[in-house]
């Protein structure tokens, strides 16, 4: 069987081998359309369970993610994420729907598609008759790169696989096969990556240099879109943020935006006596005592000045030592989406 090879032209020359590689290029079809890295319309994927019936695990999504961010892709175990993002990668075939990847559409352009995109799966799948360099030019040689066009040794250095070049991946750790994971999607240089859990089971110290890596990717203009269930990673790395509930898209927002969306906040009030109760005053608020010596005050701040909080406190008496606010973050606001979406029929 001759092997073909996938060029940046979607063609392959007589004997198999890859025309010279060129730069992706949107179709004339799509030249007007606005400048997203990838647009999902109406988005179906519909699955047949043991019993003969049907889940839907993917409902009418429509989703555009913008050239150049670094977007995040969260919800619940069970959300319809990866199955979004193997629709995406082409391991999925969509029941219906419209999908854009660098500009072409994955129905009638699937190899130009394809090669706009790099993806690192959850499942750490790697070849074990290949050692990681290894790995990476065969990995390379299917988007018909030259030796000279390979980034070999930089990606190797970037995932902290350098003194594991000629290792093979049985004798690798679990965190070092999903690095070299992450090394051959990037190897064709992609200007959108899809990374799905990628620090699942890693060390920290990884964790930090794939993120400054990837940083660097994004500032330079590739797209980056990730899955965690990390959300601190997301809150800090992400500018804009979709969440996928039971097959719904229930948000997508830029991240200030959407933390914005839960008006509400703590106020924290250390005082300087002990307190078996808390004070008649201040019932009219949300209180909690924690602790003898700490009043915790929930409240709306579209409804509620922290004056008048602080000054009830003050007219019941009670002496402030020190004080501090709590603002809402992006895993509150996850947990009061899926909750609300949960609740709904």
């Amino acid at each position: 069987m001759t092997q073909q090879t996938l060029t940046r032209d979607g063609g392959e020359d007589g004997a198999g081998r890859g025309r010279p590689a060129e730069p992706v290029q949107a179709d004339s079809a799509l030249a007007s359309a606005p400048p997203d890295a990838i647009v999902v319309e109406g988005l179906r994927k519909v699955y047949r369970d043991k019993r003969g019936g049907t889940v839907e695990a993917l409902k009418s999504i429509d989703l555009r993610i913008p050239q150049g961010s670094f977007f995040g892709l969260l919800g619940p175990n069970g959300a319809g994420k990866s199955t979004l993002i193997n629709i995406l990668a082409g391991l999925v075939i969509k029941t219906d729907g419209k999908v854009w990847i660098g500009g072409h559409d994955m129905d009638r352009e699937m190899r130009s598609a394809r090669l706009s995109i790099g993806v690192v799966p959850q499942e750490l799948v790697l070849d074990p008759f290949f050692a990681a360099r290894e790995a990476l030019d065969v990995q390379a040689g299917y988007y018909g790169l030259t030796k000279g066009e390979r980034r070999t040794d930089e990606l190797l250095a970037a995932v902290g696989l350098t003194d594991q070049a000629t290792t093979y991946p049985r004798a690798l750790s679990g965190g070092m096969r999903r690095r070299l994971m992450v090394a051959k999607a990037l190897v064709h240089a992609p200007p959108i990556v899809i990374l799905d859990e990628p620090t699942a089971g890693v060390d920290v110290e990884f964790r930090q240099q794939l993120w400054a890596y990837v940083r660097r990717l994004n500032a330079a203009g590739t797209t980056v879109v990730l899955s965690t269930h990390y959300l601190e990673e997301a809150e800090e790395l992400c500018d804009r943020v979709a969440i996928i509930h039971r097959g719904r898209l229930i948000a997508n927002d830029r991240m200030p935006d959407l933390v914005a969306r839960l008006d509400r906040k703590e106020l924290v009030i250390f005082v300087d006596e002990d307190m078996a109760q808390l004070p008649a005053g201040l019932s009219r608020f949300e209180v909690e005592l924690r602790g003898p010596r700490r009043l915790v005050v929930r409240y709306a701040r579209s409804q509620t000045e922290i004056g008048a909080i602080l000054a009830a406190v003050q007219q019941a008496g009670v002496t402030i030592l020190d004080l501090s606010t709590v603002e809402s973050d992006l895993e509150d606001i996850f947990l009061h989406l899926t909750r609300q979406a949960a609740d709904e029929p």
